[in-house]
Parts: C-alpha cells; sequence; structure tokens
C-alpha cells in the first residue's frame, strides 16, 4: 500500500549578482519581508510574501554563474505576485525601476495579466485573478 506522499515546498532560489539590493527592493517595492539573511557570502536572504506563504530564498554562490534574466523568455521563468489592481500596481513598480515586458492582457476568463522585470532582469508578473488559487 502506498502511504500518502506529505511535501510541502518550502522555498524557491534565485542566484542573483547583490541579494542585499534585490532582497530590498523586493521588501520596498513587493511588500515581502526578511525572515532570514546571512551577512556574508553567499549573502543569502529568505523573503517571505506579506500573506507568509511563499518564502523566496536569493543568493550569490560564487560557485555558480548568476543566469542571464534579462535574456530569458518571461515565459520560461517569473514570479507571480497576485494584486487587486495589476495596472497601478504596473506603474508603481515602473516609477520604482521594474521594466514593462508588454502591456496589461485580460484573458478570456477575466483574469488580469502583467509581466514586467525587476531592476536586474528578474522577470515578475503580476496577476488579478477572477478565482484564486488555491
Amino acid at each position: 500500500m502506498n502511504q500518502p506522499i506529505e511535501l510541502e515546498i518550502e522555498h524557491v532560489a534565485f542566484s542573483v549578482k547583490d541579494p542585499p539590493k534585490v532582497a530590498a527592493w523586493y521588501v520596498k517595492h513587493l511588500g515581502m519581508r526578511i525572515v532570514r539573511k546571512l551577512d556574508a557570502s553567499p549573502f543569502t536572504h529568505f523573503l517571505a510574501d506579506s500573506a507568509g506563504h511563499v518564502t523566496l530564498e536569493i543568493y550569490n554562490n560564487s560557485a555558480v554563474a548568476v543566469p542571464h534574466y534579462s535574456t530569458m523568455d518571461p515565459l520560461l521563468l517569473h514570479i507571480a505576485f497576485c494584486t487587486k489592481d495589476v495596472e497601478s500596481t504596473r506603474q508603481r513598480l515602473l516609477a520604482a525601476g521594474a521594466t514593462p515586458e508588454g502591456d496589461v492582457a485580460t484573458l478570456n476568463n477575466g483574469d488580469v495579466l502583467a509581466m514586467l522585470r525587476d531592476p536586474w532582469g528578474l522577470p515578475i508578473q503580476l496577476v488579478c485573478r477572477t478565482r484564486p488559487m488555491p
């Protein structure tokens, strides 16, 4: 008999060039909070979302190259954030140094999406769902 597997995702990690600066931007502009950090190499910062449901690890390990996020198609990799107002959140993030990846789009089911890049090129999606994800 198979036992049910009870695993939860703890975090998703992203290697970046300047973890302290990236973490500070995510805290200031995306409402995340630092839940653990290292002040020495690899300068790891664990960031929790405002609901405390998702944790991102931002770090820089010199043993591996930082991916060229700015050249990756954002459909290949992105971090999606829920918002009640995609357009105003998009404008606020653009004013804070994000760059646009297309316009705001409304899908057939009514979901509203926008793709941006943080100031370091990592893709961010803003989403307002008609039916929230679990």
